[in-house]
């Protein structure tokens, strides 16, 4: 039952980085204009925002590999780069939160906050999942070895 609830929030978390990966690259002026919050920190920058959808991009990748090998070592990597970005993302909101209305402010807090427990959550739940042995962990389901 663990393992499963962990395959699923991989999973979530790859769609989470995949769809904002996906409108940052292809649109950014998009993204900035309509994403929640974005637009409260100007000034636009076309080539930061496809930056950070590039990112997404990436550590989507690193998430769906995860999620589909569910690998010890990947699963745990994914999750702590995951928490890499969504930690210092947090922490750089609180405390620029100027331009918000308190309820902006109360929305974005707590939206970013829950990027943060999540992986947090996923990650005690691997350590509580169980262990594979290091080579068990590294193989591919599915692959005759």
């Amino acid at each position: 039952m663990n393992r499963q609830l962990l395959r699923a929030g991989m999973w979530f978390l790859t769609f989470v980085e995949v769809a904002v990966g996906m409108v940052a690259t292809l649109a950014p002026r998009f993204f900035y204009d309509n994403v929640p919050w974005v637009d409260l920190a100007p000034p636009f920058a076309e080539h930061l925002m496809r930056d950070y959808g590039a990112m997404n991009l990436a550590l989507g990748l690193v998430t769906a590999v995860a999620a589909f090998t569910m690998s010890t070592v990947m699963v745990r990597t994914a999750l702590v780069a995951y928490l890499l970005f969504a930690i210092p993302h947090l922490l750089f909101h609180i405390t620029h939160q100027h331009h918000h209305t308190t309820s902006q402010a109360v929305g974005e807090t707590t939206a970013l906050t829950i990027a943060v427990l999540l992986p947090l959550a996923l990650l005690a739940l691997s350590w509580r999942s169980g262990s594979p042995s290091h080579r068990d962990s590294l193989r591919v389901p599915g692959l005759r070895y």
